[in-house]
């Protein structure tokens, strides 16, 4: 079955770049390249999706606690969301859909106009020179865009609690002191390197076994966006399951 097949190259895959990460070193200017394009010039969509998620959260969670619980928790149990959740699947989805199909369009590319094939024509591994690049660069920058993501996070959370619903700077922020947990933030992060690491080896892998010419691109890129999408929410369940 193709199901099958695919699994195996895609596990064959993670065996090679895991099997040669001691070459990094050797690739380390194209991956400060990689990392210059996956983590900065993706930060001002990671804080704009992330100061507009901050505020429905604010908004939502006003709209279920009134009546029921004191506003006064506001702000840590916006914070726990937004650290344990909310920052590190909104900004995975995000980067799939950037930096992912990205990827994918770039590999693709390559190995329909047998770029791939002249590589290793001159004795340069594809695997060193173009996958493990940028499967090390997004791993290390996931954690730095999440942590960005959080932050602006809580002051979209804090502008709509200070300005629409009358709750105190103080009260927002004391309320994340008395609720915060370390562990809610490494669980955090632990999830985006996680996140990373599936959309960096689905992207690469779908765009390194595209086949069908310019047409073939568009859909692998199309599937590279959804294989990443499903990873990361399932993903994201059985991680809760083992780290919360």
């Amino acid at each position: 079955m193709k199901v099958i097949n695919d699994l195996g190259e895609f596990g064959f895959l993670v065996w090679q770049v895991v099997r040669r990460l001691g070459t990094t070193w050797h690739q380390r200017k194209r991956l400060v390249a990689q990392m210059e394009h996956m983590g900065v010039h993706s930060l001002p969509l990671v804080l704009i999706v992330g100061i507009f998620s901050g505020a429905i959260i604010a908004w939502q969670a006003a709209y279920q606690f009134r009546g029921m619980v004191s506003l006064n928790v506001m702000g840590g149990q916006v914070a726990r969301v937004v650290f344990m959740e909310m920052a590190p699947v909104l900004t995975a989805l995000v980067i799939s859909g950037r930096i992912g199909a990205s990827m994918t369009a770039e590999l693709g590319t390559m190995k329909i106009s047998q770029q791939l094939d002249a590589l290793r024509c001159m004795g340069i591994d594809p695997i060193s020179f173009l996958v493990i690049p940028r499967v090390v660069a997004l791993i290390l920058m996931m954690p730095v865009l999440t942590f960005f993501a959080l932050v602006i996070s809580l002051l979209g959370a804090y502008a709509v609690s200070d300005y629409f619903l009358d709750i105190t700077r103080q009260q927002f922020f004391q309320s994340i002191q008395d609720f915060f947990q370390l562990s809610d933030l490494t669980g955090g992060l632990i999830k985006s390197m996680v996140f990373g690491a599936t959309i960096a080896f689905t992207g690469c892998f779908v765009g390194i076994t595209a086949t069908g010419g310019a047409a073939g691109v568009g859909k692998a890129t199309i599937r590279s966006f959804v294989l990443s999408a499903i990873s990361i929410l399932a993903g994201d369940f059985l991680l809760w399951i083992i780290l919360f």
